[in-house]
């Protein structure tokens, strides 16, 4: 029997990526503290995007393929984009980037006689901000955050030489500028040799000391810091300023922002990869960082069709220079226990320096990892890395063994509780099955239900739950909302203990009855489904509307398989048949109905309430596209149908309310005109 946190498929490796990959976004993104180098956050991104190219049904909304940056930190007012701050989609080879030129070419529908131009720029290794200026003036900067909503840094951002606080006469009326903040390599080390005459502790690299320094509370520490900043392009304007990307860069620059050099305008890929190669070259000497460059298409209203897909935009990517390599010895194999019980072999390394970053510590993903490329503790290993603390290994140097390194025999036992580590089903991971009772697992679970893209309680962070945990005060997510009543009992009440008072005891009630009513987006993710992240939570949310009608739903779907339950659920753009059994598997569990049951009892889950946005003739309407488009390519009216606010799915049932067929439409019009859908053509729904 499975319990309301110990329902993850151990077959699964797409979910354990996820789950990790947003644990080291929120550390670079909000906290600026990352833990791993920027290779082997890539090697992670590209092992989910392996997955998932291998697997289309496993791609789910959330994964981190389609999300970006993390959510703003505390401290700071929150700042909505009046246009997404997207991330960029990488490109780590040079095979890869004819690709992407054909990718862009085939949603265009260009000819092959179309030139299409691209241009290059050096990819600034600092910090996202976005301007705003209104009738010539600064009004507002902001964090790209996740994407969505920043954190305003506005008192910060005006202490910076290179922004202006006013534009020349004749700019739009409203106008954002978007680049990056960094710091120049010769100003880092001079602020490092202050830090340790100081004595306080110097920073990783140029991009954590940019990113610290834009984030401070104290806008004076951010005036004392030796900051720069590159403008590359236009959020939200109030009238065009210029036609191609080309143009964009003469125009800000004229306006007083810096342009990033060297950049190209390319229209053929040996063109692009000749300038990477040039930039790639020229990289130790320029006086800033950078960690490749990116390609944009240069014709604007090319940008505008292209549009994105979930974190990136279609139009633009980046090419990542190889990284930093380095050899030294691995001393020892230690194993951490995730929130899902995962074991996760980490590579305790000798010390070593790559590319002015000393290293100590690697990822060894899972124990396949370790056969395959033969680790073993005491070997001499080449490392590498392209930016931060924790580097990849590459390989094993096993011309150096002296004879004395044993294979590796990964634990068969929990390392936190000491229960049965088990692979099941041809897992890639080991997996504690401890449940509840491994601290590991039961602490971390209870962290995610209160993190903040699910209860968002303040107050209680890593380190109150892990204690409340281990005091027995908290086993499930019901004891959360029971912890008030029950304080007055104890024999040490909270409020007495050391590190509490009155006040911090206070707030944390507070914080705590303030998530008594929840939305269903937010109840849901935090329910810790596999696969069920922000995006995928909130689409179910939008479907269903109430957590009534979502459970019966599933116990429909569970009961049989063919009353039209799990054809409505496999109807929601996005949920696949892996991540559909998921979902029903979730609430067909009698013990996770009764956690649901016990946490209800405490708290009101509030019904789907649709964002405002602009009205639209088809927002909430639930659309399918069939056969082939005349005016724009399947992709592109996919796209504009969500920027309407339409939900776009890719089978037709008896919730869909539009199917737009195209020429060669065929068995989704048929069983559109049987169930009764509004069947329209692509004149009709142009006109829509």
């Amino acid at each position: 029997m499975t319990t309301l946190f110990d329902t993850i498929d151990p077959a699964l490796r797409h979910a354990e990526l996820a789950a990790e990959i947003r644990r080291h976004d929120a550390l670079y993104h909000t906290h600026d503290t990352p833990e791993i180098s920027d290779a082997a956050y890539d090697a992670l991104r590209r092992e989910l995007e392996d997955i998932e190219s291998r697997f289309p049904n496993l791609v789910t909304p959330e994964s981190p393929t389609r999300k970006i940056g993390a959510m703003p930190a505390r401290g700071f007012q929150k700042v909505p984009h009046a246009l997404p701050m997207l991330s960029l989609s990488n490109l780590f080879e040079d095979t890869e980037v004819p690709v992407f030129i054909e990718r862009v070419r085939k949603f265009l529908g260009l000819r092959p006689q179309e030139t299409l131009s691209i241009v290059g720029e050096p990819k600034i290794d600092g910090l996202s901000c976005s301007l705003r200026y209104e009738n010539g003036k600064l009004l507002q900067a902001a964090t790209r955050g996740d994407g969505t909503t920043g954190e305003d840094i506005t008192a910060n951002v005006r202490t910076i030489a290179d922004i202006p606080p006013t534009l020349p006469s004749g700019v739009p009326e409203i106008i954002e500028i978007r680049g990056e903040i960094y710091m120049r390599r010769d100003d880092f080390a001079t602020l490092n040799t202050r830090q340790i005459e100081a004595k306080e502790p110097p920073f990783a690299n140029p991009r954590n000391a940019a990113a610290g320094s834009v984030r401070q509370l104290d806008p004076a520490i951010t005036a004392a810091r030796p900051l720069h900043f590159f403008g590359y392009a236009f959020g939200m304007l109030s009238s065009p300023v210029a036609q191609t990307q080309w143009d964009i860069r003469r125009v800000l620059e004229t306006w007083g922002f810096a342009q990033a050099e060297p950049a190209a305008r390319c229209e053929t890929v040996s063109e692009i990869l000749a300038y990477y190669q040039d930039v790639l070259e020229r990289r130790a000497d320029l006086p800033f960082d950078i960690d490749g460059v990116v390609y944009k298409v240069d014709r604007v209203d090319w940008q505008t069709r292209l549009g994105a897909v979930s974190r990136a935009p279609r139009w633009a990517c980046a090419h990542k220079f190889p990284p930093e390599q380095a050899i030294t010895r691995l001393n020892k194999i230690s194993v951490q226990v995730g929130r899902t019980g995962v074991l996760t072999p980490v590579a305790e390394l000798e010390p070593v320096t790559v590319g002015g970053v000393v290293v100590s510590r690697a990822t060894l993903h899972n124990e396949d990892e370790i056969a395959r490329k033969d680790i073993r503790e005491g070997d001499m290993v080449l490392i590498q890395r392209a930016g931060d603390v924790i580097p990849q290994i590459v390989r094993v140097l096993t011309e150096k063994r002296s004879g004395a390194e044993k294979p590796y025999e990964f634990p068969t036992i929990c390392p936190e509780c000491q229960s049965h580590a088990v692979r099941e089903n041809d897992a890639v991971a080991r997996r504690c099955t401890g449940g509840l009772i491994c601290p590991a697992q039961a602490a971390q679970r209870l962290r995610h239900f209160v993190s903040r893209p699910a209860f968002d309680i303040e107050g209680l962070g890593a380190k109150i739950v892990q204690e409340l945990w281990e005091d027995g005060l908290l086993k499930s997510p019901a004891d959360i909302f029971r912890l008030e009543s029950r304080n007055a009992s104890l024999e040490t009440p909270l409020q007495n203990r050391e590190g509490w008072g009155e006040v911090s005891t206070r707030n944390l009630f507070a914080a705590i009855n303030a998530r008594r009513r929840i939305s269903l987006p937010r109840f849901l993710y935090a329910l810790g489904i596999p696969q069920i992240g922000e995006s995928t939570a909130r689409r179910l949310a939008a479907f269903y509307g109430t957590l009534e009608a979502l459970s019966e739903a599933m116990t429909q779907a569970q009961q049989n398989e063919d009353n039209g339950a799990r054809a409505d659920l496999l109807s929601i753009e996005d949920i696949g048949p892996a991540v559909a059994s998921e979902v029903i598997e979730f609430f067909a569990e009698p013990h996770n109905r009764a956690a649901i049951e016990d946490l209800t009892a405490q708290i009101t889950v509030a019904p789907f309430e649709s964002p405002t946005s602009t009205p639209s003739p088809v927002s909430g309407k639930t659309v399918v596209f069939t056969g082939t488009l005349a005016t724009m390519t399947r992709e592109e009216a996919k796209a504009r149908a969500h920027a309407l606010g339409a939900k776009v799915s890719g089978s037709v049932s008896k919730k869909t309310d539009y199917l737009i067929a195209g020429e060669d439409a065929g068995s989704k019009r048929t069983k559109a005109i049987e169930l009764g859908v509004t069947v329209l053509s692509e004149e009709e729904w142009n006109a829509l």
